[in-house]
């Protein structure tokens, strides 16, 4: 799947927490610094017959690890429709700047815990082909974010 059709059929900002939202728009930031957050979407293409094996390794370690590493989960989907279904976790992540973002990432890739949870994960073969990551910022005219 193309992420410019993903992006085009997926408006993102009716996914994001209302709390996420307000998080960003809160009195209590600088407007410097809620400029500079931004929510990372992310698309996994996981291998042949590998996505319950993915979905598994971020049920059971991914989301937590990210936490630890300071990458704010706002929400994980798969698709309904095929050929996605069969491959595809789609999820988004909000960071404090872009900056805190690669730091972020840093560590996360860093951490021992990871690198053991990847490796026995893939011990019968990689899970994910491809990822595409865009890195996206709220408008000043997105209206407020809430749950559906």
């Amino acid at each position: 799947m193309k992420r410019r059709i993903l992006l085009q059929a997926i408006p993102a900002a009716a996914f994001f927490p209302a709390t996420l939202w307000a998080a960003a728009r809160s009195e209590k930031t600088s407007p410097t610094q809620a400029s500079s957050a931004v929510y990372e979407l992310r698309v996994y293409h996981a291998a042949s017959g590998k996505l319950a094996d993915l979905l598994a390794r971020f049920r059971e370690h991914t989301v937590k690890l990210f936490d630890r590493h300071g990458m704010k989960s706002v929400a994980y989907w798969t698709p309904v429709d095929e050929p996605e279904k069969s491959n595809t976790l789609i999820y988004i992540l909000y960071h404090p700047s872009r900056e805190a973002a690669a730091a972020n990432w840093k560590s996360f890739q860093d951490d021992p815990e990871w690198k053991s949870v990847h490796d026995k994960s893939e011990a019968n073969g990689k899970l994910v082909d491809k990822v595409d990551s865009t890195y996206m910022a709220l408008t000043d005219f997105s209206p407020p974010l809430r749950l559906c």
